[in-house]
Formats: structure tokens, C-alpha cells, sequence
């Protein structure tokens, strides 16, 4: 007898989680930086935490947390500011070692994924060895260190994967789910935010015993499908597959100023920067969109969005910004300080797929529009992104 459900196939999961991915890279690019407390993130003023190594970690740094309070906690650090390009390149390599071991990985950040190797058992070993196979590659390979946790379902190889870190390997038998899950508390749990901590402990319910003990119909009353969604995870169970590709669902870019954004003219200019940013990384990744969102959030960090959907698919940043202009005048921005402005584009569609009416377009200056936005994609890519922008973004008059 197992913890998993008696009809379901048994699978065999690897989490795969790189160790403080973001300064482990840093090291590895100078390892002058080996044992010291380095911290990436944004600028001091009002920049967040993005990464930060263990040796920062045990001053209490960690990753979303303001940059001036990871300063007071670690003042001896090393602060970086993150190198996205330099990250995305090392995790394409990563990436690629796990694809030897199974073509079923989904990844779930740019330093994170699950794999499904129950096909892989015969030819490479038992799901145990290979994860180890996959962890030593890394490590001859990358020079770069990962843990891993190894169990029948998604969710219990999340969790234990992140059981012993850094450099780690948990394995979780399948008859050993519920001894295993048992004693956790319930805020390991995906999806059970403060919220809902709250309302556990107020039933007395802290740990997943707790929880798989209790009544399901009146979890369910009160927390609706969620309820019965965390009273079987309580037990180990996740039918969920390992999905390989995931679609994207939008595109967006967004900024965080150090002083607050007082009027509309310096809204616009930064709004102009983002929908440039945000048309290039469309057409990189040879995809349009329909529906533009404004992100708004203001001094005192109530957020707003809105939306707008355009008559057309489009990857061109003069349209996107157009449309975030005209989102802008639903704001209060001008009458309010903004802490943050962000641009994404949704209802995403591959430029192919929708390409095909536009070909014989008859519209000339759709046309030159597009061919333009060839050559300066072109150019930024051999130069980098800000070798060419509009001009309003090169002056700060």
C-alpha cells in the first residue's frame, strides 16, 4: 500500500533547483567573490533583493526584499546589479544538460525545473541515479552546484528539493509521502498565503497532518475548491504532468523609480522607453499581441491596471505606446507621485501565424514600419538595446 492513489501510474519526479543562482553566477565569472556575501538586486535607493548567496542569507537577506534593508542587515556585502543576458545564457547551458536526461522538462524559472524521467528509468537508472547523473553534470560541467528533490508527484519533489539546500538531494519514496509531509507547516503548501494561514490556525490546523485529518466537506464549504485542492495535497497528491512548453501568456516590462514620478510629461518619456522595450522583446521572440495593460503603482503603493484592446495584433512599439497614452488619461498619474510604471501586451499570438494577412498589405507605411523595426532590431542586437531609442529618451530635458 502506497500514499498515492491506487489507480494512478506511477511516476518518478525530479525538481531541479540551482543554489543562489543569480550570485553563484557572479562567482563564477569571478571567483573572487567565493565565500563572500554578494547580493544582486536593483539600485540601493529603492531597488529590491533579486538573489542573494548563503553567506548573505544567514544575516537575514533575502530575495524581494528592499535593497536598503538587505544594506543595514549585510553592510559588508557585495552588491551586484543583475546581468539578465549574462543569467539567461548560463541557464540555456543548464538547460541543455537536463534535456540529455529526458526530453519532459518544464521549467519553471530561468534557474528552476521539473523533469519526468519515468522513461528514462530503463536506460539511465533509477530516478535516484539519475538525479545525482544530473547534479554531477552541472557541476563538472557549469561549475555551478543544484539540488534536487526526487518523488512520485510535482508537488512533494518541489518541497523536497528545497529540503536541503544548498547542494542537496531529498528522496521521497513513495510510501514515505505522508511521513514526510506530515509535520510541515501548512505555509509550504503552494497557494496557502497569509490569508489563508489565518484562517487554518484559526481551526487549529498548522501542519499538513492537521490538515489531511480534517474534515474535506467542510474545508470545501469553507474554502471552496481550494479546500478540497489542499486537503489532497495534505496527502501527497498531484496528478499533475510534467509539461514541457508552457504558453506564454503575455509580455511586459516594467520600472521602479528611486524618486517618485510627479508629472506627465516624465510618465510619458518612461513610458515610451518601456513600450520600445517591450515591442523588441516581442519581435524576438516572433510573437504579436492585441491587448496593451498599464501598471500602475503610486507613492503610497496602492496599484492600479488598465487595458486596452487594439483593433489589430501588433509587435510595434509607436502603437503600444500609443495605446499606454491613452490608458494613462484613466490614471491619476500627474495628479499622484508614481513609485512604478509597467507596459505588457497579452492575447499574444506567433508574428507567423498572424503575419500571413499582412504580407500582401497594400499599407506602405505598415510596411516601411515593419522593415524599420528589422533593421533596429538588428542593430541593438550587435550593439546592445540602448544604441538605438527615440530621441526623447536620450535627453533628460
Amino acid at each position: 500500500m502506497t500514499d498515492i492513489d491506487k489507480g494512478a501510474s506511477r511516476k518518478s519526479i525530479i525538481h531541479l533547483d540551482m543554489d543562489a543562482f543569480y550570485p553563484a553566477v557572479e562567482v563564477l565569472d569571478n571567483p573572487d567573490l567565493r565565500g563572500k556575501a554578494v547580493i544582486v538586486g536593483g539600485s540601493r535607493e529603492r531597488g529590491v533583493v533579486s538573489s542573494a548567496s548563503y553567506e548573505a542569507r544567514v544575516f537575514g537577506v533575502h530575495s524581494a526584499q528592499p535593497i536598503a534593508t538587505a544594506v543595514r542587515l549585510c553592510p559588508n556585502a557585495i552588491f551586484l546589479r543583475g546581468r539578465m543576458h549574462r543569467y539567461r545564457e548560463v541557464s540555456k547551458q543548464i538547460f541543455e544538460i537536463f534535456l540529455r536526461f529526458t526530453p519532459l522538462v518544464e521549467p519553471l524559472s530561468i534557474d528552476e525545473a521539473f523533469l519526468d524521467v519515468t522513461g528514462s528509468e530503463r536506460l539511465l537508472g533509477d530516478p535516484v541515479q539519475i538525479a545525482e547523473a544530473v547534479r554531477a553534470a552541472v557541476l563538472d560541467e557549469m561549475g555551478l552546484t543544484v539540488s534536487a528533490g526526487v518523488a512520485p508527484s510535482k508537488f512533494v519533489a518541489k518541497i523536497a528539493s528545497d529540503m536541503d539546500k544548498p547542494d542537496g538531494l531529498t528522496v521521497v519514496e513513495p510510501h514515505m509521502v505522508r511521513a514526510f509531509l506530515n509535520p510541515l507547516p501548512v505555509k509550504k503548501m503552494w497557494g496557502v498565503g497569509k490569508v489563508t494561514q489565518n484562517a487554518l490556525a484559526r481551526l487549529h490546523i498548522h501542519t499538513f497532518k492537521d490538515l489531511r485529518d480534517f474534515d474535506p466537506d467542510f474545508l470545501e464549504r469553507k474554502f471552496g475548491k481550494n479546500g478540497a485542492r489542499m486537503h489532497r495535497l495534505s496527502m501527497g497528491m498531484d496528478e499533475r504532468d510534467v509539461v514541457p512548453e508552457h504558453e506564454i501568456k503575455s509580455v511586459g516590462h516594467e520600472r521602479t523609480f528611486m524618486q517618485d514620478i510627479i508629472n506627465l510629461r516624465d510618465a510619458k518619456k518612461v513610458l515610451l522607453g518601456l513600450a520600445t522595450q517591450v515591442a523588441r522583446r516581442l519581435r524576438r521572440k516572433k510573437m504579436t499581441g492585441k491587448t496593451v495593460s498599464l501598471k500602475v503603482k503610486y507613492f503610497d503603493f496602492k496599484q492600479i491596471t488598465r487595458a486596452k484592446t487594439l483593433a489589430e495584433l501588433t509587435d510595434d512599439g509607436s502603437e503600444i505606446y500609443r495605446a499606454a497614452c491613452d490608458l494613462l488619461r484613466k490614471t491619476e498619474v500627474g495628479k499622484r507621485p508614481v513609485r512604478l510604471l509597467g507596459i505588457s501586451l497579452s492575447q499574444l499570438c506567433f508574428a507567423d501565424a498572424a503575419g500571413q494577412l499582412s504580407l500582401f498589405s497594400d499599407d506602405q507605411s505598415v510596411r516601411k514600419r515593419k522593415d524599420l523595426n528589422v533593421a533596429l532590431d538588428s542593430i541593438a542586437e550587435k550593439h546592445g538595446g540602448k544604441s538605438v531609442r527615440p530621441a526623447t529618451l536620450f535627453s533628460d530635458k
